[in-house]
């Protein structure tokens, strides 16, 4: 978009005046912000406009991507940098004497997302808008996010994240565009001559209120929207509640409606946290898929062509709500058959699954489920009683197999194979991914129907990893390859002509310790650590979960600590670990290691013989905006999840683009990688996927483990000591016995060898300037094939059958 810097000042200026009575040079910080954000947020909605006339004149099939996270981050930056306008806004701003990056500083992340599966989502919407292909994100207005983390002697502790207070300038409401959704209540039956009516009656009603937040793409005139769902009551005040002085019954109707959109993934370790998310679930979906409908058939005047100009796509089996959903309104508000409404469900819906947890495949008890979503319930089992009569046709007398592939089973619903029994198409996230998914979780669906079930390995919003969280790798890379990889990833392969020039290596170390600085100075101020910005900073930046094993790095880091303490003088190429996380606030192993960093954190960096050879930093209330200042100071990507546990990844891919060597298993995304760079190019370790299946068939012990390596004992013995400050017994029965379920779940102690012996392969190399170099620089170069362009354009082209 063309647009100088003065006309960039005036409308900054008219924005001050016309919202805060001030110009922009008497203008508070807080104002400014606010002031250039709407501006943004203007040019946004007539893009939008333009590009939605667009569509509907040529009838464009639109997609609409249901997620129950995006985790957009921080957008003015993002936005200004998609336009190209930076600069005149940033020149604009300093005639008034205001620096722009100050006003970035402002800006708290959108509390729309906890980790990879919103990140991805978001990343996905950015591309959808540099492709100009026309979608929609649908997901949930969350008033205070996940939860804003912060460390309190040692220990993880959740406050609210306030970030609308900010952020909600971004946001667009459309309360005359505001949805009804139904709970509880039960449901007649009745019959005519045309059949079957159900009649659902004594329901509560929730008002479900669209905010509009536009996401652009790069150097695109597409702009997308995100709607976000916030929940509301009917009737806000119960007057004669209010009357006769009962404050609290006067509010209460609309407090139990707003629950729903207070936060992300409220704690389900107890029946209310368990209602509330089906809950949430449903409202977003059925919100949703009212909308989409009603504008179709507006539009069209028939439901029969759905699925030729609509693509609703699950992203995970949080929206699989969405299966029953469309049935029912298809059926009970425009009058189809089942078989017509059937017909059209599957050909529209589509989900990608995203793990192979079995936790995380979500099942709802049968009795909570039915009393919540009466009508839902009737559809789910009408749905499951249609699958076990094909399933009894195709398997017959394998009552284990149909009971595994049932979508109602031993008073569950499985919301998975809600999908599987519906979804035209299916789809896992890595190579490694899919193909356990088709041997082995959704095996018996796949040998149905092998046609429906595909790979599309996830892929990042590269310019925001890369273009503006690293602009001096962007303008060095520019300078020696020019600009063609801004618009598209594949021509970072030209890097290559650049393999092992000295010079050029050495330009990337200056790059990279720049940034190592920016993060030590960071560092300094959040945490009171001064780390030394020559050392290799090690990386592991994701949400805290057993199987992507912290506590791997962490009993590595003890190991460490040993040799150093036993041998003062011991020669170690200085190393400074880095953790950022978040565990689910119910979630009491992942707190546990939580504190168990902290506690070596402090141990380590306040000792006199070990604290300039190893510092450890547990950085709190990990976020985008955070990553967006670690990712590119990163000399070293820890991916060290179990083989086979990890889907895809995509913090591996941020941080690869930034030149970090990934350090991992051959596990989710990191396959890929490792067929991109070459084995010379990667630090591997660890058993593969296949390794740990037959470990556990044979019978893995982890004592055995214990018992052949006695350094692995003493690591061990230091959890049950008091030698870091504090006893650690939990984590230490986690994995040498079965009071937490299985011992070693995830095989930390089966790969710890291997590891320790692959750190000492990084140090090594490290002191190789060039070669390690070379290294960073062929990952940076071979990064390309991970952005999330290349992803969309496999979804699109193979999924949703759009442009």
């Amino acid at each position: 978009m063309k647009l100088d810097q003065k006309t960039a000042f005036a409308l900054v200026d008219e924005a001050c005046k016309k919202h805060f009575g001030c110009s922009i040079a008497d203008a508070t910080k807080q104002q400014a912000y606010k002031a250039l954000c709407l501006v943004v947020k203007d040019i946004l909605v007539e893009k939008n406009i333009n590009f939605t006339e667009s569509v509907k004149d040529k009838e464009e099939k639109q997609v609409y991507y249901m997620s129950m996270e995006f985790l957009v981050g921080t957008s003015l930056r993002n936005n200004l940098s998609n336009l190209k306008l930076e600069k005149q806004f940033s020149g604009a701003l300093s005639k008034a004497n205001i620096d722009i990056n100050e006003l970035y500083e402002m800006e708290p992340d959108a509390g729309l997302g906890n980790g990879g599966l919103g990140r991805l989502a978001s990343c996905y919407m950015d591309s959808l808008s540099t492709l100009a292909i026309p979608a929609t994100g649908y997901s949930i207005r969350y008033e205070f996010g996940i939860f804003k983390q912060r460390i309190v002697d040692g220990w993880q502790m959740e406050f609210p994240d306030d970030w609308l207070n900010l952020g909600d300038v971004w946001l667009n409401a459309r309360t005359d565009e505001s949805v009804e959704v139904r709970f509880g209540g039960r449901v007649e039956e009745t019959f005519d001559d045309s059949g079957y009516h159900p009649i659902h009656t004594d329901y509560s009603t929730v008002v479900a209120v669209p905010y509009d937040m536009y996401i652009s793409g790069y150097d695109s005139d597409a702009v997308n929207k995100l709607v976000l769902w916030s929940a509301k009551s009917p009737k806000s005040l119960d007057m004669a509640a209010f009357s006769r002085g009962d404050y609290a019954k006067a509010l209460e109707d609309n407090n139990k409606a707003e629950v729903i959109s207070k936060v992300l993934y409220p704690a389900d370790d107890h029946i209310d946290g368990k209602i509330l998310r089906i809950k949430q679930q449903y409202f977003f979906v059925s919100a949703s898929l009212q909308t989409i409908v009603r504008k179709h058939y507006k539009k069209y005047s028939t439901l029969d062509n759905l699925a030729d100009k609509a693509s609703v796509h699950i992203n995970d089996t949080h929206p699989a709500l969405c299966v029953p959903e469309l049935m029912r309104i298809l059926m009970d508000e425009y009058n189809y058959g089942w078989d017509d409404a059937w017909a059209i469900a599957q050909k529209t819906l589509s989900y990608t699954n995203h793990t192979v947890m079995s936790e995380a495949l979500e099942r709802w008890n049968e009795g909570m489920f039915k009393e919540q979503l009466p009508r839902i319930y009737q559809i789910v089992a009408e749905i499951n009683r249609r699958l076990l009569i094909r399933l009894h046709e195709i398997y017959p007398g394998d009552f284990a197999k149909i009971d595994y592939m049932a979508v109602i089973a031993n008073g569950e619903i499985r919301m998975a194979n809600l999908c599987l029994a519906c979804c035209h198409t299916v789809n896992g996230v890595s190579k490694l991914h899919s193909n356990i998914l088709t041997e082995s979780i959704f095996k018996d669906y796949y040998n149905i129907d092998k046609s429906k079930f595909t790979n599309v390995t996830n892929g990042i919003a590269y310019r925001r990893w890369l273009m503006q969280a690293n602009p001096e790798l962007t303008a060095y890379l520019t300078e020696l390859i020019g600009p063609k990889f801004k618009k598209d990833s594949k021509h970072l392969e030209a890097l290559l002509a650049h393999e092992g020039d000295k010079e050029v290596i050495d330009n990337l170390f200056e790059i990279k310790k720049h940034n190592k600085i920016r993060l030590a100075s960071y560092i300094s101020k959040s945490n009171g650590v001064n780390v030394d910005p020559d050392s290799i900073f090690d990386i592991q930046i994701k949400r805290l979960h057993e199987y992507k094993r912290q506590l791997l790095n962490v009993l590595q880091i003890l190991y460490m600590y040993n040799q150093i303490k036993e041998n003062p003088n011991i020669d170690i190429v200085p190393r400074t670990f880095v953790f950022a996380a978040k565990a689910s606030s119910g979630y009491f192993m992942a707190k546990q290691i939580i504190r168990l960093i902290v506690a070596l954190s402090n141990t380590i960096n306040n000792d006199p013989i070990a604290r300039d050879k190893i510092k450890v930093v547990f950085m709190e209330d990990y976020r985008v905006s955070l990553a967006e200042i670690i990712i590119p100071a990163a000399d070293i990507s820890e991916q060290i999840s179990i083989a086979g546990k990890e889907a895809s990844g995509t913090g591996n891919m941020k941080l690869m683009i930034n030149g970090a060597v990934t350090l991992g298993t051959l596990d989710g995304a990191n396959v890929e990688i490792y067929e991109n760079v070459g084995e010379d190019n990667i630090f591997l370790f660890g058993l593969k996927a296949h390794e740990v299946d037959e470990l556990w068939r044979r019978g893995y012990s982890p004592l055995d483990c214990v018992r052949s390596n006695p350094e692995l004992q003493k690591v061990l013995d230091m959890l049950t000591s008091n030698v870091l400050g504090a006893r650690f017994d939990d984590v230490a029965k986690s994995l040498l016995t079965n009071a937490y379920g299985t011992a070693d779940a995830y095989m930390a102690l089966a790969d710890f060898d291997s590891y320790v012996k692959a750190q000492k392969r990084v140090s090594e190399t490290y002191v190789d300037k060039y070669k390690f170099g070379n290294m960073s620089l062929v990952n940076i170069a071979k990064a390309g094939v991970f952005s999330s362009d290349r992803a969309v354009m496999e979804y699109a082209k193979n999924i949703w059958h759009c442009r």
